[in-house]
């Protein structure tokens, strides 16, 4: 009897003890994954809605820059997706979660483009009318594509944020739908599983390089690897001339910025969400921004380098290797190629500069 007094006296002592220190880590980890509102769970499931829409990209290794930064580099090639971005996959997402109620009442967006298309084709898929805000000096590539899935376009405003808020205006004024580009769960849950093909197809990445403007694309990475591999380095990387994130990392808060016409464009975000922010600001290892100069050379280098046709956004990740930003010797190093929906004007003269000459190492 003592031995099992003396016994159960141990259990209850140690039961208290864990309940302690699981009070304790709590209390020290505030940042779980409720709180973050984004789960792996959530991108879990999105990717097994997204199997009838989006597919598994290739994850090609790469030569000049792995040659130029001494490691092993990837390209994850997201401009090979439907509608030549990533967007489609947080798009579809959400939009595969509505109600018939909210289905009935059409959806409403805003975009520099590539989300345009991505809701353009997921509510076409759906059979839900869609009107998306786009600004007036929208490349053609995009506004043509978003056309052809069906969508009624209203060109309005010279950014993206004028967009955005007539877009919020009408919303309240019709009563359709808003799918955000960027601050919403469903959509960032979408754009992670981009994260869970990485690490299928490399188990041991040391670190990923992901292209960063409102910051749904980074947050859903960053929740999808730091959720299995918490090892991998996740490292943002968005244009000097909207340098939205990094200012809100200084502010600790989202804060709108001046943005200057940029290459990346869709990049171009003057706020972040505050849903982004907070995931960022908690999970990402670090973020870099990098010049128009840079960004038109690393666009160069994957297109004659590479035979990889991307648009200044997407070219992000390969700014940062190419620029000497970043010391990633003997590292396995993913590049996210977010997408190639570039205009034809724009290609123009960035086969003209090729012709001159301007691209650094080629």
């Amino acid at each position: 009897m003592k031995n099992r007094a003396r016994l159960l006296l141990v259990l209850f002592v140690l039961s208290a003890v864990l309940a302690g220190c699981q009070c304790v880590q709590e209390n020290l980890h505030p940042d779980t994954e409720f709180q973050l509102q984004v789960t792996l769970s959530d991108v879990e499931r999105a990717q097994d809605v997204l199997k009838r829409v989006a597919f598994h990209t290739p994850l090609v290794e790469e030569e000049a820059l792995s040659r130029i930064c001494d490691a092993r580099v990837f390209l994850k090639l997201e401009n090979l997706q439907h509608t030549g971005s990533f967007k489609v996959r947080g798009a579809f997402n959400k939009i595969a979660g509505f109600s018939d109620a909210e289905r009935a009442k059409g959806v409403i967006t805003a975009s520099a483009g590539n989300h345009a298309q991505g809701v353009a084709l997921a509510a076409s898929a759906y059979n839900i009318p869609a009107i998306i805000l786009m600004p007036e000096e929208v490349p053609k590539t995009k506004l043509q594509a978003t056309k052809a899935y069906g969508a009624q376009v209203v060109l309005y405003g010279e950014v993206f944020d004028e967009s955005l808020a007539k877009a919020l205006e009408i919303q309240q004024e019709t009563g359709a739908t808003f799918v955000h580009p960027f601050d919403d769960p469903m959509t960032i849950a979408g754009q992670g599983t981009i994260g869970l093909e990485i690490l299928d197809d490399l188990p041991d990445a040391d670190v990923i390089l992901v292209p960063v403007g409102g910051g749904g694309l980074i947050s859903g990475i960053t929740v999808a690897v730091k959720g299995i591999r918490p090892s991998t380095l996740i490292i943002g990387v968005e244009p000097e001339n909207a340098p939205s994130m990094a200012e809100a990392l200084k502010r600790d808060r989202p804060t709108a910025v001046q943005v200057i016409p940029t290459i990346a464009e869709g990049a171009a975000v003057s706020k972040v969400g505050n849903i982004t922010h907070t995931i960022v600001r908690k999970l990402v290892d670090e973020l870099i921004t990098v010049s128009e100069k840079e960004i038109t050379e690393a666009m160069l280098l994957l297109l004659l380098k590479d035979k990889v046709l991307t648009e200044g956004a997407g070219a992000l990740g390969a700014t940062a290797l190419l620029s000497g930003k970043l010391d990633v010797k003997g590292k396995k190093v993913v590049i996210v190629v977010s997408g190639g929906n570039i205009d034809s004007e724009e290609l123009k003269e960035l086969l003209t500069k090729t012709r001159k000459g301007h691209a650094t190492g080629l």
